[in-house]
């Protein structure tokens, strides 16, 4: 996929930028954010140090960060993370080493987190769509 091309989505982000007229520099911040977000989402990521970083309070970030992808930046990262987490389990990894290599610091919390996303505790998601080798 050439980087030139811009995506549905990222014609919709223009699209949004261009209607809510937010200042140029906070728009690239919260665009810088993101990637941030998806290039650590194994790490752990605070909304205070992402506030920070594009130099908004962590409430102005959010609501920023809302109106241009329409999700809170939470709710983004555990999408994000779920998202890996289904491809990790669907190539036969381990629930545990799944659970770390998201961002999850207890399996508790990550199967819990995994079942409200997908219906599906990460044991039975596996069971029906793990590639067999």
């Amino acid at each position: 996929m050439p980087s030139t091309a811009k995506t549905f989505y990222e014609q919709e982000i223009e699209r949004l930028y261009n209607e809510i007229s937010l200042p140029a520099k906070q728009y690239m911040l919260i665009r810088q954010s993101k990637r941030f977000m998806e290039k650590y989402h194994s790490q752990k990521i605070e909304l205070h140090d992402l506030a920070q970083a594009a130099f908004m309070s962590k409430f102005h970030y959010v609501r920023v960060f809302k109106q241009l992808y329409g999700v809170t930046p939470r709710t983004y990262l555990k999408d994000m993370r779920i998202s890996k987490a289904k491809q990790l389990l669907k190539d036969g990894h381990s629930i545990t080493d799944t659970c770390y290599e998201v961002g999850y610091e207890s399996v508790t919390t990550f199967s819990s987190t995994f079942k409200k996303s997908t219906g599906y505790a990460p044991s039975i998601f596996q069971e029906q769509h793990c590639h067999q080798g």
